[in-house]
């Protein structure tokens, strides 16, 4: 599962033939989505519930979002410090991931994480997003029950009815509810429900509960309430859900973009094949025109090959990047009619720079040449 679930973060070819593999086995998780403001107690949330469900002879496995540095890039992926105490039980699979930037609350990988996890055989998914605030509403398209965590203190009477974050929720829960304030965040919250269109979505009447995660307090009735909002709405919401692009699908059209528009590509019949966040392959048959006067291809073209390919994948996220250092070797020399693929991979990343390595092989596999490189990455284009 683990590799599995690295493949998917990965992104490219691959992780489309693997989720493509998952599709038969999708559809008897029921994945639970918990969001709410930062300190809202999620991840104390999530714990308790695991706790709970464990007890009642699940399985479950967990997406926990962390925050991305917007300096470093890095994350704590701190959330399953919270969870330590059943991240080593058999019937629990915990996985951190970090946002990378991506809005909404998510990660871009995380509905695919989700799939394995379902694809395995978990009883139950909990997504637990980054904090999240009043627009941060894409754990709608991956949960099939959602959870709003409301703290006390959330805000006066106005600040409760605003649309959003709120709107989505199929069960309201006050945390920390041991606290002062609980009492009148829990009327606030249900004086919102009552403004609320009639009908909720299949007759449900969302639930305002009061939990106090660290004192047991309220999660039994909590998690008795999200298996009836199963057992009224289904699972696999997310499969029924009109797919919306994906960002790696975004970073892909980004690098198509800047393939088509490099004019010595297309002198030298350089071709991308594939792109991805910080990955791209180019592609070439290499004919009489890129031969040297030894009649093999050049090494200058092998050279523009391997940089192209380091040139869109450090490109690939929208930040200006310009190379600033790159060292090439050759391994075997390369005949008319032979297809060579460049495919470059990012190494590493700080605020500033970022490294690649990009590996050109034959149509046979073998190893013609490796490239790395380093960018300084200037601002968004």
């Amino acid at each position: 599962m683990a590799r599995a679930i690295s493949r998917i973060e990965q992104g490219g070819r691959e992780t489309r033939a693997l989720r493509a593999a998952l599709q038969p086995h999708l559809g008897r998780a029921h994945v639970l989505g918990i969001t709410g403001a930062p300190g809202a107690g999620k991840s104390t949330l999530v714990h308790a519930l695991l706790g709970e469900l464990l007890a009642r002879g699940q399985r479950v496995g967990v997406v926990a979002v962390d925050p991305s540095s917007p300096l470093t890039g890095g994350a704590v992926l701190g959330d399953r410090v919270r969870m330590g105490e059943h991240g080593a039980h058999a019937d629990v699979f915990i996985r951190s991931v970090a946002s990378r930037g991506h809005l909404g609350g998510l990660s871009a990988s995380t509905s695919g994480i989700v799939d394995v996890m379902d694809a395995a055989g978990f009883d139950t998914v909990i997504v637990e997003t980054v904090g999240a605030g009043q627009s941060e509403v894409e754990i709608m398209r991956v949960a099939d029950t959602r959870i709003v965590a409301c703290p006390p203190g959330l805000g006066d009477g106005v600040q409760a009815i605003k649309a959003g974050i709120l709107e989505i929720a199929d069960l309201l829960v006050v945390t920390k509810c041991d606290l002062p304030g609980a009492e009148a965040t829990a009327r606030d919250l249900r004086d919102m429900l009552h403004l609320r269109a009639a009908g909720a979505e299949g007759g449900w009447q969302v639930p305002v509960l009061k939990v106090s995660a660290s004192e047991s307090q309220g999660v039994a009735e909590l998690a008795q309430g999200l298996l009836d909002h199963a057992a009224r709405a289904g699972r696999g919401r997310r499969l029924r859900m009109p797919q919306a692009p994906t960002a790696q699908d975004e970073f892909g059209q980004r690098v198509a973009r800047l393939a088509a528009a490099d004019p010595l590509a297309r002198l030298l019949g350089l071709s991308c094949s594939s792109g991805s966040e910080g990955a791209a392959k180019v592609s070439l048959r290499v004919d009489e025109q890129h031969l040297n006067f030894n009649g093999s291809c050049h090494g200058g073209v092998i050279f523009a090959m391997a940089d192209t390919a380091f040139g869109l994948a450090s490109n690939s996220r929208g930040v200006l990047a310009a190379g600033i250092d790159a060292h090439i070797t050759y391994q075997r020399a390369v005949r008319a009619g032979e297809v060579l693929t460049a495919s470059a991979n990012e190494v590493s990343r700080s605020r500033r720079l970022a490294t690649y390595r990009v590996d050109v092989t034959n149509d046979s596999g073998q190893s013609v040449s490796s490239f790395t490189g380093t960018v300084f990455l200037e601002a968004a284009i």
